[in-house]
């Protein structure tokens, strides 16, 4: 499946029906009269978020979405069914904001959330509710109401519990393959990864979600390599697992290189927990590791693991550091709702 993080689309909700002009007068039947029916509602356009989604690629074949409108009244006080909605389906994690792609309308993180954004219009009146004891053949009756139309960008921010960040060429998604069931693309050259993907991972009886961000170099908060678009699924991961190419020579330089990064997007980035992984460690010797795993000691780092994906070396320490941050912002999070959901 194709990854896709942003679309535009087009929404209309449907119009109400118009109410009908309509009279009875027959032999024998004491009260005619007028008997216009309503016009029906017109549909509403909902979104809709479903688990299993992890990409907009559905809307990159379709951007116009229109509800159907209501039906016209009858004769007979027959009212006109109301139109069928039209549902957007769209994974956890997506913000809608407005046609200026600045203005945020809603942000839909929670599973089986639906939402109304275009409310359909309400259908019109039959001439059989504008009878009165001086006007007993009324010849109104409204029209239906028009409904609500929008331009709407919809954009994903991928919903993780981990974020694998670094530089090209670093290994993570080498790492993300042997540590999930996740085939990412994998070669030697650099920007292999073009779009974050997910693994689920397994440790000890529990699990949890990782996601590979493309590699990320000096200047990319201003547009660089492939810029900081990606970095926004960063936003919503609990921690940041670090990985560096130990056979680089100034892995001090690449460490400080995607921190600015992180500092320089905002939103929070560089104050995540974050675990190093100093990474092909089976291309060096354990002098070079050592040597190496010092100087980022000495140039403020912390939380420095030594792990090689080609050879699986020290992958579950890694994981089992990992967990404990998951498990902590995971807490975070329920008793956030919690308490949102208890004040009044």
């Amino acid at each position: 499946m194709k990854f896709l993080d942003q679309a535009k689309v087009y929404l209309r909700s449907g119009d109400g029906g118009d109410g009908c002009v309509g009279f009875r007068r027959e032999k024998y039947v004491e009260f005619g009269g007028p008997d216009g029916g309503d016009g029906g509602k017109g549909g509403n356009v909902v979104i809709e978020v479903t688990d299993g989604l992890n990409t907009l690629i559905d809307f990159r074949y379709r951007q116009h979405f229109r509800a159907e409108r209501g039906i016209n009244g009858r004769g007979g006080n027959r009212a006109g069914a109301t139109g069928k909605d039209v549902v957007l389906q769209v994974p956890p994690g997506t913000r809608i904001y407005e046609e200026d792609n600045e203005t945020l309308i809603a942000d839909l993180t929670e599973e089986n959330t639906r939402m109304v954004l275009c409310r359909g219009g309400m259908g019109g009146r039959g001439n059989a509710h504008f009878k009165t004891s001086t006007n007993q053949a009324p010849r109104r009756a409204d029209p239906g109401e028009a409904g609500e139309e929008f331009r709407v960008w919809l954009r994903l921010k991928l919903i993780a519990d981990v974020g694998l960040v670094g530089l090209p060429n670093a290994g993570k998604s080498t790492f993300l393959s042997v540590v999930s069931r996740a085939k990412p693309k994998i070669a030697d050259y650099p920007f292999t990864t073009l779009f974050p993907n997910l693994g689920v991972v397994t440790i000890d009886d529990a699990s949890f979600v990782i996601a590979d961000i493309p590699g990320v170099i000096e200047g990319a908060h201003e547009g660089t390599g492939l810029g900081a678009r990606f970095l926004g699924h960063v936003e919503r991961c609990g921690a940041l697992l670090h990985l560096i190419d130990g056979t680089e020579e100034n892995i001090v330089t690449n460490w400080r290189t995607v921190r600015k990064e992180l500092a320089a997007y905002g939103n929070g980035l560089n104050e995540k927990d974050e675990i190093i992984a100093l990474n092909k460690i089976d291309a060096m010797t354990e002098d070079e590791t050592a040597e190496k795993q010092q100087a980022l000691l000495d140039a403020g780092a912390t939380n420095i693991l030594q792990i090689s994906g080609v050879a699986r070396t020290g992958i579950d320490d890694v994981l089992r550091r990992l967990r404990p941050f998951v498990d902590s912002n995971r807490a975070d999070g329920n008793d956030a709702e919690a308490e949102k959901a208890w004040t009044p």
